[in-house]
């Protein structure tokens, strides 16, 4: 089966974009960062399987576990077969369940190495939001006032979820372009952001409230008003880890219903 290795993202919405577009839930991680690569360059290395698109390998940066679409076995064992025949070393997969689970298993088995699974995900959709009752305070869009607030809870949401990003890096990008809310009741309580819009949806994001603060109501508030905002526009969904009960609960108190799940793999 065809493979076509890349480093220049451009060649993979060319050829695959389109292809990816058709489940645009599914694959809104995978559209949102090739079209940052374009935007924002960062060294990459990218796989499309077959001549018809039928799957997609994303890696960037190249230190990172690669990105899977989903696809049918036969396609998971070409890629595995091109990306270990290229000698690329790869730390790890994440991506639909099913896809991940195969890729991982070929990979052992082409490479004679491990892989144990770190993490699994669920993505849910909203499509009416159910509003919360009694919580104290108002949604409003977040200002520059709220900047060094914005990068001490950005860095606490990352280190929560384990991940080594720049806080004000992200927040210096993203406050301008209008993509963080706040609940306020009194003061900010709580966070959330929204995705830039890929093939009409966008994403929840960084949602967070500090500790002391939590228990309120403060971030379901916050996630249904944003959720609502976004749906005048596009369809909206969000990422859950499966080892939190209480966000997974609250998603769907406030109207969210699973779509799909994604696992994590990392190989020794």
């Amino acid at each position: 089966m065809d493979v076509l290795a890349t480093d220049d993202p451009r060649v993979v919405l060319e050829r695959a974009g389109a292809w990816l577009a058709g489940d645009p839930i599914r694959n809104n991680v995978l559209l949102t960062l090739l079209n940052a690569r374009v935007a924002l360059p960062l060294p990459g290395r990218y796989w499309v399987v077959g001549a018809e698109p039928a799957g997609v390998v994303f890696q960037s940066p190249t230190t990172f576990f690669c990105l899977v679409s989903a696809m049918p076995g036969e396609c998971i064992e070409a890629a595995v077969g091109a990306i270990a025949g290229a000698d690329v070393a790869l730390p790890g997969v994440n991506g639909e369940a099913g896809t991940a689970a195969m890729f991982a298993g070929a990979w052992t088995e082409t490479t004679k190495s491990s892989a144990r699974p770190l993490q699994g995900q669920r993505i849910y959709e909203v499509r009416e939001v159910v509003e919360p009752r009694g919580v104290p305070g108002r949604f409003r869009p977040a200002t520059i006032d709220d900047e060094g607030l914005l990068v001490e809870w950005t860095g606490a949401f990352l280190a929560d979820i384990g991940d080594v990003g720049d806080a004000s890096a992200i927040v210096a990008h993203r406050l301008p372009l209008g993509h963080f809310w706040l609940w306020d009741d009194g003061a900010a309580v709580s966070v959330a952001a929204l995705s830039k819009p890929t093939s009409g949806v966008v994403r929840v994001q960084h949602v967070y409230t500090p500790e002391t603060l939590r228990g309120r109501g403060y971030a379901s508030a916050c996630v249904a008003a944003l959720s609502t905002r976004a749906l005048q526009h596009s369809r909206c969904i969000l990422y859950t880890d499966l080892a939190n009960a209480t966000s997974n609960s609250v998603y769907r108190s406030i109207g969210y219903r699973a779509v799909a799940e994604v696992l994590r793999y990392r190989f020794d």
